[in-house]
C-alpha cells in the first residue's frame, strides 16, 4: 500500500477516530480489566498482599513509562515520516525501535535484582509487606523484556493504522493473565500455589504470549514498514528523533511514580489501609483512564500523519473530536464513581475500615475526571505535533509542584478525608496550563498548515 492512500489521510474524520481508536480503548479496558482481576485476587490472601501489590505501583508505573515513552516517540516519528512519505526513515525508525527493546529490558533487569528490597523499606518496617513486594515486584522487573517487546510491536501496528491487530495482541495477553491468576495465585489444576509471585508470573506468561503474538502480525500484515533483522545497528540519528519526542513522555510518566510513591509515604502516616485504598482506585480509576490512553493511541498517529502531510483541517477536527469524546467517557467515570464506590471496594474484601475511607475517597477524587479527560487529550496533541515538552511541563506542575505539596499540606489536618482533595486542585491547573499550550500551538504550527481537505 503507498502512503497516499493511507485511511489516515482520507478517511473521515468521525469515522477514521473510530475506526483507529475504537480497538485501542476495547484493549485498553481488557488490559485495565486484568490489572483489576489481578489485586480482586491478591486481596484473597490479605489485605497485606493488597497493600505490597499497591506499593509496587511506583516501580511498575516507571517500567511502563520508559516503554509507553519510547512507544509515543517511535508511533510519532513513524506516522510522520509515512504521511511524508518517506518509506526509508519509516523502516529505519522499525529497526531501532527493536534495538531500543533490549537496552530497556537491561535496565530493568538491573533495578529488579538491586533495587526492590531497598524500595519497599524507605515505604514500610512490616517484614511481610517488604517479602510480599518483593516476591511481586522482582519477578516482574527482571522479566520485562515481555513487556518492553509487547508495546513496542503495538505502537509499530497503531503507527499504520492497524489498530484492530493491536487490539489482538493486547486482547491475547490480557485474557491469558486473566486465566493464569487463580491458577498461579492458588496453585490450582495442578501447578504451583505461588501467591503474591503467582500474580506476577501470570502477567509475565501474559505479556510473552502478547508479544510473540504481536511479531507474527507484523511480519505477516504490517506490509507499510519492514524490519530489518540483519542489520541491528543503532542509528543515532532516528533514536535522537525518537527521544525527542518520547523523552518527555518518558520523564512524564516516570514522575507519576514519583507522585505515587511520595503519597503513599504520606497516606502511611495514617495507616496501612489507606495505601490499599489508594491502590484500589488506581485499579478502578485505569478502567475509565485507560479508554481515554486508548483514545489517544488512535489520535496520535491521525493527528501526526495529517501534520506530516501539512492539512490543518484534518488536525484540527481530530483535536475537537477527541476532546468531546474524552470528556464525555469521563464524565461517564465520574457519574460511576460518586454512584457505584460501595461495590467497587466490595470487590477487593474491604474491611469495615477500608470501606468507610474508601468510599469517601473515590467520592472526593473522581471530581477531577472530566476536566482530565481535556488535559489528556491536550497531551496527545502536543506530542503529535512534536512538542512532549509541553506536557512534560504540564505534568511535574501537575503531580509534583501541586499535588504532592498540597497532599502534604492537607494531611497536617489530620483528617486522610482531606488528603483526597488534593487531586481535584492538581487537575485545576493542569487545565489552565494544557490550555495555554494548546492555544500556542494553534497560534505557532495548526493555525500555519495548509487548509487542505477533509
Amino acid at each position: 500500500m503507498q502512503p497516499k492512500t493511507n485511511k489516515m489521510g482520507t478517511m473521515p474524520i468521525g469515522k477514521l477516530i473510530f475506526n483507529m481508536s475504537l480497538p485501542m480503548m476495547i484493549s485498553m479496558m481488557v488490559q485495565a480489566l486484568y490489572n483489576i482481576v489481578d489485586s480482586i485476587f491478591v486481596a484473597q490472601i490479605n489485605e497485606g498482599a493488597l497493600t505490597a501489590v499497591s506499593m509496587a505501583f511506583p516501580l511498575q508505573s516507571l517500567m511502563i513509562s520508559v516503554g509507553a515513552g519510547t512507544g509515543v516517540g517511535i508511533n510519532a516519528l513513524l506516522s510522520k515520516s509515512l504521511g511524508e512519505k518517506n518509506t526509508e526513515r519509516a523502516n529505519k525508525t522499525a529497526t531501532n525501535a527493536i534495538i531500543l527493546i533490549c537496552l530497556e529490558f537491561l535496565l530493568f533487569l538491573l533495578v529488579g535484582n538491586f533495587a526492590v528490597a531497598p524500595f519497599y523499606r524507605s515505604q514500610t518496617g512490616d517484614a511481610q509487606l517488604v517479602q510480599y513486594g518483593i516476591d511481586y515486584a522482582s519477578v516482574v522487573l527482571c522479566m520485562s523484556f515481555a513487556l518492553f517487546t509487547q508495546m513496542t510491536v503495538e505502537r509499530l501496528l497503531q503507527s499504520t493504522g492497524k489498530t484492530v491487530l493491536s487490539m489482538v495482541t493486547q486482547g491475547v495477553g490480557a485474557i491469558t493473565n486473566i486465566i493464569m491468576d487463580p491458577i498461579l495465585i492458588f496453585g490450582l489444576a495442578g501447578a504451583p500455589k505461588l501467591g503474591v509471585a503467582g500474580a506476577a508470573w501470570a502477567t509475565v506468561i501474559g505479556q510473552c504470549l502478547g508479544a510473540t503474538v504481536g511479531l507474527i502480525l507484523n511480519q505477516k500484515y504490517n506490509t507499510e514498514i519492514r524490519i530489518n533483522w540483519k542489520k541491528m545497528v543503532p542509528d543515532v540519528d532516528i533514536i535522537a528523533r525518537i527521544y525527542a519526542v518520547g523523552f518527555p513522555s518518558i520523564i512524564m510518566q516516570a514522575i507519576g511514580s514519583v507522585m505515587v510513591y511520595g503519597f503513599n509515604r504520606i497516606l502511611v502516616g495514617f495507616s496501612t489501609t489507606a495505601v490499599a485504598v489508594f491502590g484500589v482506585y488506581f485499579k478502578m480509576q485505569s478502567f475509565i483512564f485507560m479508554p481515554i490512553f486508548g483514545l489517544n493511541n488512535g489520535l496520535v498517529p491521525i493527528m501526526a500523519f495529517n501534520y506530516g502531510a501539512n492539512n490543518r483541517k484534518r488536525v484540527v477536527k481530530t483535536i475537537k473530536y477527541g476532546i468531546m469524546t474524552a470528556v464525555v467517557i469521563m464524565l461517564g467515570g465520574f457519574v460511576a464513581f460518586q454512584l457505584f464506590a460501595k461495590q467497587f471496594l466490595m470487590l477487593f474484601d474491604a474491611s469495615e475500615n477500608m470501606m468507610t475511607m474508601g468510599i469517601t475517597a473515590l467520592r472526593i477524587i473522581s471530581i477531577h475526571f472530566g476536566i482530565a479527560g481535556f488535559c489528556i487529550v491536550a497531551g496527545s496533541v502536543f506530542q503529535a505535533m512534536g512538542k512532549g515538552t509541553y506536557s512534560l511541563v504540564v505534568s511535574i506542575l501537575r503531580q509534583i509542584v501541586v499535588l504532592l505539596p498540597a497532599a502534604y499540606l492537607l494531611s497536617l489536618l489530620g483528617d486522610v478525608n482531606y488528603v483526597w482533595w488534593s487531586f481535584p486542585i492538581a487537575e485545576i491547573v493542569s487545565l489552565l496550563v494544557s490550555g495555554f499550550y494548546l492555544n500556542r500551538i494553534f497560534v505557532k504550527i495548526i493555525n500555519r498548515l495548509d487548509e487542505g481537505d477533509e
